[in-house]
């Protein structure tokens, strides 16, 4: 008979302890130092400007919670953080956790009241628009794009890999942020034209990246502000991590100018953290909908059977959900020949 412990809820509860120690690891650039090598306490106490009462804790904990290694005395990376945390690689994932670190922990604090008030609980308590404020400084602007590429590269390989492109000539990312998508599509398949849409400002990030990648001559960016602007005709238009933002009413004018835009037989697919349909599973994808809660007016994350009727009240036929990687799946729907 198995005894009832309370590890779980302990684990739970303090959880913020560790999820903590990893951001502000990656606030310091541990990783990043520890990229060009191993090394040993007093280095590393000096290179990070640790203070001698912490360091050893520190940097130990992070032993402890598999980040780094440690052998006769020298720390070193993990292989997961060495790939994705170190920012001089292209892998660099920690634009996320950055932003996570600087914003999003202390916003999360007031949960509590947003479940009683329903109001977001970030700058516009302050009536602050953060995202105003973003696309107005290049540097800023270029950080959280940079964080998007991070957390989509890895469901664009998939929808690169899983998707049959086989059948169409061009697509376009709508909300394309500094272009990982298109540039991880079209590279895999290069009979693809492919156009990024968003906002003027994020222009010359976005033709810079798709540059760097040489493929200046197959993709380009298109300006426009997806609700006052109609979306680019193309044969398929991905939407990815766009349509959680959105209040039901918005999500269904997205997808319906979707439909709008689409050639007949074209493509529309959709990538989210998308809740399984019973609601059980997918951890991740209900609480980056109670993150939704903390930073829009109406933003939620929805399940794949959700999208689906949207999809269909707006027209698609033959839709379906396929898995992505890790808590993100894409929804598919064809407009009718």
């Amino acid at each position: 008979m198995g005894v009832t412990t309370p590890d779980n809820i302990m684990q739970l509860g303090l959880g913020f302890w560790a999820s903590k120690v990893m951001l502000s690891a990656v606030e310091l650039g541990v990783f990043t130092e520890l990229a060009a090598g191993a090394a040993d306490l007093p280095d590393l106490q000096a290179r990070l400007k640790l203070h001698p009462r912490s360091a050893r804790d520190f940097l130990d904990a992070l032993v402890a919670l598999k980040l780094l290694e440690r052998e006769d005395g020298r720390y070193r990376n993990a292989t997961d953080t060495d790939l994705f945390l170190d920012k001089a690689k292209p892998s660099y994932i920690g634009g996320i956790l950055e932003m996570a670190n600087a914003r999003l922990y202390g916003f999360w604090g007031s949960l509590t009241e947003a479940l009683h008030t329903g109001e977001p609980q970030n700058e516009a308590k302050r009536n602050e628009d953060f995202f105003a404020a973003l696309y107005a400084e290049p540097a800023r602007l270029r950080g959280f794009l940079e964080a998007m590429s991070g957390i989509s590269a890895g469901a664009a390989q998939a929808i690169a890999a899983k998707f049959d492109w086989s059948k169409y000539t061009t697509f376009a990312d709508v909300g394309a942020a500094q272009g990982m998508v298109p540039v991880v599509i079209a590279r895999a398949h290069p009979h693809l034209q492919a156009l990024g849409f968003d906002l003027p400002a994020v222009q010359p990030i976005f033709d810079e990246f798709v540059a760097r990648h040489g493929l200046a001559d197959r993709i380009r960016f298109q300006s426009g502000n997806f609700f006052d602007s109609p979306m680019p005709n193309t044969d398929v238009i991905v939407m990815g991590h766009i349509l959680h933002d959105w209040d039901l009413a918005e999500k269904r004018i997205l997808l319906e100018k979707a439909f709008a835009a689409l050639p007949n037989g074209g493509a529309l697919i959709v990538y989210d953290a998308v809740i399984d349909d019973e609601r059980r599973s997918n951890a991740f994808g209900l609480l980056m909908s109670l993150n939704m809660l903390i930073e829009t007016r109406g933003g939620f994350d929805y399940t794949g059977a959700d999208c689906q009727t949207w999809m269909r009240d707006a027209g698609f036929v033959s839709t379906r959900v396929e898995p992505l990687l890790g808590p993100d799946s894409m929804v598919i729907g064809f407009k009718p020949h």
